[in-house]
């Protein structure tokens, strides 16, 4: 120990006790106890002193509200300056010329000069003023006098007392020496306390503005809780930004940078605002600092947006209210609204809100579309909002693959004409032969007669990397994953994507984090309208959205795992984009299982009933009668065409090439042949039926077969 200890006791050994001398007892420290200089504790004191959080708070404290007085000076002699000068308006009218806005400049040089005029003729009128106040003083006073004299001599008539005659006129003196005797008692404390009431009053002018170092305002202040975003903070926050070119001409403009903001605009939950950035200073250096940039205008990172609008050299930010980004948006329009239709061709689906609050909608039409993001950020739930809105026009045809098989689609039992959920290889050949299905489709299509409308037909594939990444191959050796030109899968997507949307055959992808391996360059760049949750690199942000995207501002990447789920950045032109932008921020509306299974049952009372196949079934004999009888399901009738596009979901290898001849030949003499409800070729469930039992009777309808 560096010290002694010394203990203090009563010695009870005396008589009396209440006499007795209190004992000091010294302890001595060990013998191997190391000696601690005394200015090395006294220097650890005194240390501990200066670092110690309350000296802290208090020295900035202090800092602070001298800094306050220092800053409500400088904002007083501003306004006073700026008061007493034209400096205002010609700032204002040097923003004016610098936007281009040259209407409203020369409103401000208009305004400028009624300025300078009224001022001049003020500073004319004090050259005569002296003169004209020397004659009023001795107007007014000979006034005064006769009338305080003419008071008096009523006075004294009505009194009889000559004396009354100058009785108003002493009183009038004695009220002047009084105050003359008023202003001597108060002189003097109004000299002392005067400097301290000036000091208070520039004290209260820096308090309001805060004008003050950021490290010695308070630690609410300092977090920029809720601080408005204004002009000068824009600047300033530009200024700081660490570029030497934007700092030097913010430097030399005369009206300290404010010519080179746009109006501040609010903007859904934050505001917006266009930069025309000066001669020297590329877009380029402002986007790849937006972190500093955030930090600059006392914001995280991901409430500051930074776009490239179409006006040369000119940036757009949007800020967000700070913390706004945190809150949740409202619910659906596909749960509020249990009346809710969708029209493939020219309504839109609600996906969400754009950063501004407005409607986020996107248009479906031929568009192929790939949705992906790291995992858990909400990929599965954005597309599986789009599906279910789709799926309220009853016209349009799912084929589902869930490679996850978690259940998140199994509310497309009964709504999908094929469901297929899960993750092994035997799932994915599954998968792939279901786009190969849908490849079918699409030729029979495109051989049909020119003008032939077609429904549109839906291949949704969920977790679609596990296909590229399967390394099963078939009889032939030929690999279903993979990106070669003998992949399956890869083909399969590539033929649907070149040639699928003049068809109305559309390939829906939902995918994690994009690589040249999981996600083919080929296959990524045929979707239309392509979507990112958050991701973990520029370089696959890149992979989602395309080069372009990222280089206007896109940026999924900077996008927060967790904290931003179901936040996409959306590049397509099916959706409203503000000019010169290419891209959107969307935060998408979250339609839980439950609301999705409510949503399903009202697309699926929308359609006579659909059988879904949960198994590709391969190389097996067909019964065609029986499968006939499969796709046809629970519907009362079902149009030939519908049934003909079934069976080839079923088995393509049986039933891709069938015609309506061929399903009529099928049907011939079994008693359930086509046959014309309300203009259209229909097959009747109650036919099949029979026509079913009566084959297992007496085996008529597999003679004719």
């Amino acid at each position: 120990m560096s010290e002694n200890v010394i203990n203090l006791h009563k010695d009870t050994t005396t008589p009396d006790a209440v006499a007795s001398v209190t004992t000091l007892t010294v302890v001595p420290d060990p013998p191997d106890a190391p000696v601690v200089p005394l200015w090395v504790r006294s220097g650890r004191a005194v240390k501990n002193a200066v670092t110690h959080d309350r000296t802290k708070t208090g020295a900035r404290a202090l800092a602070r509200h001298s800094l306050y007085i220092a800053g409500g000076a400088r904002i007083a002699a501003r306004r006073t300056w700026d008061g007493r000068t034209a400096a205002r308006y010609e700032r204002l009218l040097r923003a004016a010329e610098a936007q281009g806005n040259y209407e409203v400049a020369a409103e401000w040089e208009e305004r400028g000069q009624r300025f300078r005029d009224a001022r001049h003729r003020r500073r004319m009128d004090l050259l005569t003023s002296p003169i004209d106040a020397a004659k009023g003083v001795l107007v007014g006073t000979g006034m005064g006098v006769g009338s305080l004299v003419a008071l008096g001599i009523v006075m004294a008539i009505a009194t009889k007392d000559v004396t009354h005659v100058v009785t108003p006129l002493m009183a009038v003196v004695d009220f002047i020496n009084l105050l003359i005797t008023i202003v001597q008692v108060v002189w003097g404390p109004a000299l002392t306390i005067g400097p301290f009431l000036a000091l208070l009053a520039l004290w209260a002018v820096g308090s309001k503005q805060q004008a003050a170092p950021a490290w010695a305002l308070p630690d609410n202040v300092r977090n920029g809780e809720g601080e408005p975003i204004t002009p000068s903070i824009v600047v300033k926050a530009l200024r700081d930004l660490g570029v030497p070119a934007l700092r030097n001409a913010i430097k030399d403009m005369g009206d300290a940078g404010a010519s080179m903001l746009g109006p501040i605009r609010i903007a859904g939950c934050g505001v917006e605002v266009d930069v025309t950035l000066p001669s020297g200073v590329s877009t380029n250096e402002v986007q790849g600092k937006r972190r500093k940039l955030a930090e600059n205008l006392t914001r995280h990172e991901h409430e500051v947006f930074i776009a490239i609008p179409q006006a040369a050299r000119t940036v757009r930010l949007w800020v967000a209210d700070s913390g706004a980004l945190d809150e949740p948006i409202g619910p659906s329009p596909l749960v509020t609204d249990e009346t809710m239709t969708a029209d493939y061709a020219k309504g839109r689906a609600p996906w969400g809100q754009d950063l501004r609050g407005d409607a986020a909608l996107l248009s479906l039409f031929q568009r192929m579309l790939l949705v992906t993001g790291m995992s858990n950020q909400g990929k599965t739930a954005a597309l599986r909002a789009l599906a279910l809105w789709i799926a309220l026009d009853r016209t349009v045809e799912f084929r589902v693959a869930d490679l996850k098989g978690a259940g998140d689609w199994a509310m497309f039992d009964g709504l999908a004409t094929v469901l297929i959920q899960g993750p092994t290889d035997e799932h994915v050949i599954e998968a792939t032969e279901m786009l190969e299905s849908g490849v079918e489709e699409m030729n029979r299509r495109l051989q049909a007669p020119p003008g032939t409308a077609f429904p549109p037909l839906i291949l949704l594939v969920d977790e679609a990397q596990v296909a590229f990444m399967c390394p099963a191959k078939d009889e032939d050796k030929r690999p279903y994953g993979g990106s070669k030109a003998n992949s399956r899968y890869f083909m399969a997507c590539r033929k649907v994507h070149n040639q699928g949307r003049a068809v109305n055959v559309l390939l829906w992808q939902g995918t994690q984090d994009p690589t040249d391996q999981n996600l083919p360059k080929l296959v990524r760049e045929g979707a239309h309208t392509r979507a990112s949750l958050a991701l973990g690199t520029e370089s696959q942000a890149r992979m989602a959205l395309s080069d372009k995207a990222v280089d206007g501002g896109a940026a999924p990447h900077l996008l927060r795992p967790g904290l931003d789920k179901g936040t996409l950045v959306v590049a397509s032109d099916g959706i409203e984009i503000p000019a010169g932008q290419a891209s959107i921020t969307v935060r998408t509306h979250y339609i839980d299982t439950e609301a999705a299974f409510a949503i399903a049952d009202r697309a699926k009372a929308l359609r006579d009933g659909v059988n879904t196949l949960h198994v590709i079934e391969r190389g097996e004999d067909r019964d065609p009668l029986t499968d006939i009888a499969s796709v046809v399901g629970t519907a009362s009738r079902v149009r030939t065409q519908d049934v003909i596009k079934r069976l080839s979901a079923l088995n393509a290898d049986a039933y891709g090439d069938w015609s309506f001849g061929d399903l009529t030949r099928v049907l011939e003499g079994t008693g359930a042949e086509p046959y014309k409800s309300d203009g259209v070729m229909v097959i009747g469930r109650d036919r099949l039926t029979r026509a079913l039992t009566n084959r297992d009777i007496d085996g008529s309808a597999s003679a004719a077969e």
